[in-house]
This record gives C-alpha cells, sequence and structure tokens, in this order.
C-alpha cells in the first residue's frame, strides 16, 4: 500500500494524521482495511472538523481499543469462519484492529460510568440477541484468495428469458382529488375479495348492507376501518365494506383467535366467519381467513441470483472495499475455488432499492454524506456496477433514498439523474415495487418501507425478524396494506401493491439486517446494507449486519460475507 494512497484516502474524508498515526495504520496487517474503518469511526463519533485536522496516535489507540502492549504486536487477520458470531480464537489468531472498529461501529458507544442502578442489572435482563437460524448455518466468509485476470470486457452473448411482468413506471395517473382515493381504495377490496371469494367458506359471503334478521352466522369479506380494545382486554374491530359497516368481537378467552386478531392492522381486506348478535351492527368473531399463499412448486434452476440493497453509495458510511471485494467476486476474481465457481454461475443481479444515499432524506443528511451531488452518486454507483462482468445482468428498483418519487409505486430512478447507470449494456430498470422474471423464477422486488408501519402497529414484529414480516406481508397478500403512516402511499385508480400473483422469490431491504426464510415455497429473501450503522440505527437500537450478501444458487440459499 502506498504512502500517496493512504493519505489520500482519509484526505477524500477530511482526516489528516498526525506521523504517529500514519505509522500505526501503515503498519496494520491489512491497512486498506484499517484504514476504511478508522475513517468509518471517526466520521461517526463526535468529532468536529477541527478534531479531523491532525489525528493522533492515541486517538487511534482509543478508537481500535488497544490497552495492552501485547496488542501491538499480534495484528493478525481473523480467519474467516463458516457462522455467525462464533469465532473461535487460539493463541496464534487475534482479533485485528479493523474486527475491533467494526464492533465498535456497529454498537452504540458504551458510558464510561454506570448509575447505581444500571449496575444491578444482569445479562438476563437484557435482551436476547436475534440470530436468523438458517444465515447462521448457510453463512461463509468470502475468502482472500484473489486472482489476476482481467473480467469479461467484450459484450455478452448470453441468452437471458427476461421479463418484466410489473412495472408502474409509466402507470401514474392519480390527480390526489378524492375521486382518486375512492377509485384506489375500491380497486384494492375488489383485487383482495377476489381472491378471498374463492376460499370455501367465504364462496357465498354477504355484503354487510344484505344481513338478514334471520341470519345467525355470517361470512364477510370486509376492509379493517378500525382496532380499539375493550375494557375487558377483548378486541372490537371495526370492519367495512362498499355497502356499509360492522362491528366485531374477537374475545381473548379464545386464544388462537385472539393472537390472529392481534396482527390485523388498518386498511387490509380478510375474510370473517361471525356470529350475529341481536344487534345487525354487532357480531361475535369466530375465523379470522387471511388471502394468504398456496404453496409454490419448486422449479429447476441452473443458474445464480445475487441480491443486494441499501448499498448507499455517497454516503460516508458506504463499505467501499468491501464493495470492492464482492465485486471482485463476482467477477471470479476473489474467493476460494469453491466460492468462486458459485460466482461463475451468477446470471442475475437484483438490487432493490436505495443504491445511493440521497440528498436531502432526512434532516442534516449533509453531514453525513461523502458525496453531496445527487447526479454524482450515480455516476459513482456507475463506476461500481460498469466493473461488474457484462454478462451478468443487473435489474435496479428504487428505494426512498433514490432519486425518485417517494410515494409508493415508486417509479424506476428517472435518467436525468442516473445517466451513466442507463449507459451501462447490461442494466435494467423498474419500479419499486416490480416483478420480473428471471428463467422462468419469479422475483417481487419490494424496497420494504411499509416494515416501519408494522413493526409500530403490531407489538410482536421487529425489525431484526424482517422475514416474519415479510411472510406476514404474502397472507395479507399486499405490500404496504396500513394507509396514512410512514409509508406514503399514491391514491393511484389501481392499486399496485396488492400481491396479485405469488413469487418465487420475494425480496426486501430498507431496514439494513440480513433475513431469511421459506414460507410455502417461497424464498423470503432481506439483503442487508453495504453501510455502516446510522445514527437512527443507534437511536432504534438496531444493528445492521452489513456486506453480507444472499445468493439462489441453483434453487439453494447460500450467505456470502466480505467483511
Amino acid at each position: 500500500m502506498s504512502t500517496n494512497k493512504i493519505l489520500l484516502k482519509f484526505a477524500k474524508k477530511g482526516i489528516n494524521l498526525s506521523p504517529e498515526a500514519y505509522n500505526k495504520v501503515i503498519n496494520a496487517e491489512n491497512p486498506l482495511d484499517f484504514a476504511s474503518s478508522l475513517i468509518v469511526k471517526l466520521k461517526s463519533d463526535k468529532f468536529s472538523s477541527k478534531d479531523l485536522v491532525s489525528v493522533s496516535g492515541e486517538t487511534v489507540d482509543e478508537l481500535t481499543g488497544k490497552t495492552r502492549k501485547s496488542e501491538d504486536n499480534n495484528q493478525k487477520t481473523l480467519m474467516p469462519d463458516n457462522t455467525v458470531d462464533k469465532k473461535i480464537k487460539t493463541p496464534q489468531q487475534t482479533i485485528t484492529p479493523t474486527e475491533k472498529l467494526k464492533q465498535t461501529t456497529t454498537q452504540p458507544k458504551a458510558p464510561e460510568k454506570k448509575s447505581s442502578i444500571e449496575n444491578l442489572k444482569k445479562d438476563s435482563d437484557l435482551p436476547e440477541k436475534h440470530v436468523n437460524k438458517i444465515i447462521e448455518e448457510t453463512s461463509e466468509t468470502v475468502k482472500d484468495e484473489k486472482i489476476q485476470f482481467k473480467r469479461n470486457l467484450n459484450k455478452t452473448n448470453v441468452e437471458y428469458d427476461f421479463k418484466i411482468i410489473q412495472d408502474t413506471s409509466k402507470k401514474s395517473y392519480t390527480s390526489g382529488e378524492l375521486e382518486n382515493l375512492i377509485a384506489y381504495f375500491k380497486s384494492r377490496y375488489e383485487k383482495l375479495a377476489n381472491i378471498l371469494s374463492k376460499r370455501p367458506e367465504l364462496r357465498s359471503y354477504t355484503k354487510i348492507a344484505d344481513i338478514d334478521d334471520s341470519q345467525d352466522s355470517l361470512s364477510l369479506i370486509v376492509m379493517v376501518r378500525e382496532i380499539r380494545t375493550s375494557k375487558n382486554g377483548h378486541k372490537i374491530v371495526e370492519l367495512e365494506d362498499d355497502t356499509g359497516t360492522i362491528s366485531v368481537l374477537f374475545s381473548q378467552n379464545n386464544e388462537e383467535l385472539f393472537a390472529e386478531a392481534e396482527k390485523l392492522v388498518r386498511d387490509e381486506v380478510i375474510g370473517v366467519i361471525a356470529n350475529k348478535s341481536d344487534d345487525r351492527h354487532f357480531a361475535f368473531g369466530q375465523q379470522i381467513i387471511f388471502p394468504g399463499v398456496l404453496r409454490v412448486p419448486e422449479k429447476q434452476m441452473d443458474f445464480g441470483i445475487v441480491f443486494l440493497s441499501d448499498v448507499h453509495i455517497g454516503s460516508l458510511t458506504f463499505l467501499e472495499d468491501a464493495f470492492l471485494r464482492f465485486i471482485d467476486w463476482i467477477n471470479c476474481e476473489f474467493g476460494t475455488e469453491e466460492q468462486r465457481r458459485v460466482a461463475e454461475d451468477i446470471k442475475y443481479l437484483i438490487i432493490g432499492g436505495d443504491i445511493v444515499d440521497g440528498i436531502g432524506v432526512y434532516p442534516n443528511q449533509d453531514q453525513e454524506l461523502a458525496i453531496k451531488d445527487i447526479t454524482q452518486q450515480y455516476n459513482e454507483a456507475a463506476k461500481f456496477l460498469g466493473n461488474i462482468r457484462s454478462d451478468i445482468k443487473i435489474i435496479i428498483a428504487p428505494g426512498n433514498h433514490d432519486a425518485s418519487r417517494v410515494a409508493e409505486p415508486q417509479p424506476a430512478v428517472p435518467e436525468e439523474y442516473a445517466k451513466a447507470l442507463y449507459e451501462l449494456d447490461n442494466v435494467e430498470f423498474i419500479s419499486n415495487p416490480g416483478v420480473v422474471s428471471l428463467d422462468g423464477i419469479n422475483v417481487l422486488i419490494y424496497h420494504g418501507r411499509s416494515f416501519d408501519d408494522l413493526v409500530m402497529a403490531v407489538k410482536e414484529f421487529t425489525y431484526e425478524k424482517s422475514d416474519l414480516l415479510m411472510e406476514e406481508l404474502l397472507k395479507k397478500r399486499h405490500l404496504a396494506p396500513i394507509y396514512g403512516e410512514r409509508t406514503p402511499l399514491a391514491s393511484e385508480l389501481e392499486d399496485y401493491l396488492v400481491i396479485d400473483e405469488v413469487p418465487d422469490i420475494l425480496h426486501t431491504g430498507h431496514i439494513h439486517v440480513n433475513s431469511y426464510r421459506r414460507f410455502n415455497g417461497i424464498h423470503l429473501i432481506n439483503s442487508g446494507t453495504f453501510q455502516t450503522q446510522t445514527s437512527f440505527q443507534k437511536i432504534h437500537n438496531i444493528e445492521p449486519t452489513p456486506a453480507e450478501v444472499p445468493v439462489i444458487h441453483k434453487g439453494q440459499y447460500k450467505h456470502f460475507k466480505f467483511i
């Protein structure tokens, strides 16, 4: 590693090193990784621009957690492990300063002193860290066995069976008037009622206005209007269709039914079996029927698909070095022979939103940006993706940080901002949500903004278990059922967020935490991030899983780590 390259890396971020600090960086086992991690820590802590004029060696030691002289003399790279959070250290193997920086940048800094009450806390009082068992079993670090040869720079002659099944980029007809909103909810109700009416229990469902006094049992297809809890702890749900409203009580004494009622959210469409009371506008719930999904048959595939999201190019906390390692791997130039063999089979790469960090997405974002121009951010993204071998088709959908409208469905990233990406021959753009067919494998791409609303609305849901959130969206057959909360939804004449057709793969992002589950034969994938912990995540105690890349390789899930 040349002196100029190290100094330039810090200079680009507005950081100057003292001679002592520079020596500590250049003498690290892997200077480039050590420099990148140190930059992230310096930028994420409470350092002013004045503090960064000349970073001292003492500051470097403090940030890397070095307290013993023996640690200075044992900077060895941590050997890769095929499990998550189960690294075994031997006398010949110690954690490098880079590894320590990774630990400190993904956890809030502990206060130096604790109050007497805090001292009484036991380990058992702390929340248990969730571990996705499938990711734990399949995860493997891509090893540093880089080989040198040029990627394929010629145009590919690979034949793709690629189809865009759903893209709403040029289908926005809303004017924002009340009539549009009515048409939007009518579209949602009719689409989901059509799915529900195929269930045996609901084939002869009754409209609310047609409820007869002689009826004892009711079968209804309704939209949830309001949810409240009675003074006795029961759930009372106000339901409606296009003819009227009815309130249904779900008793807490029926534990299984009550648990289903606890997951209800406003504006979703469900089926309800209920016993009518003397008041024709009130009933006692007996069963909740969600639209749901049938098991999909497994399809044969002889290729691989890579899933990315939330790369956040342009952010100070973008993990550039890890992303470069990923590009080297997908180009078959990095990793073990077996890992490169998987890369050779990759035919498609899907990026599910937030490829760049954007501009003005949240207050004071400019203070956390390395690139403060949106077009330059996309230009930088084009430089990275342009280095991926040309026989891989890249599909890009927008997220809430991209230069697309915020309201969902989001049209594809406009060419006026991302012209450099549009000039790449192997890149395709699609809306959020969007559906593509990759050699017969149907992939539903949704960035995942509605996860924010589900976590707030249902107490058992958490960000780190996004596989359960994805499963719930499939049961509800809608990607963003709650209208008017954190997720901005455009009142189009048609509701494009209804899951009309069941996919083979549901790919999401947004929350920066990798997750995987197989539900009724459907691969549920959240592809994590290439960004370290943000200030928002620190406040909400969300620990991201950066630089971990999911792959469906010949029908099997694989999980590769690049950090």
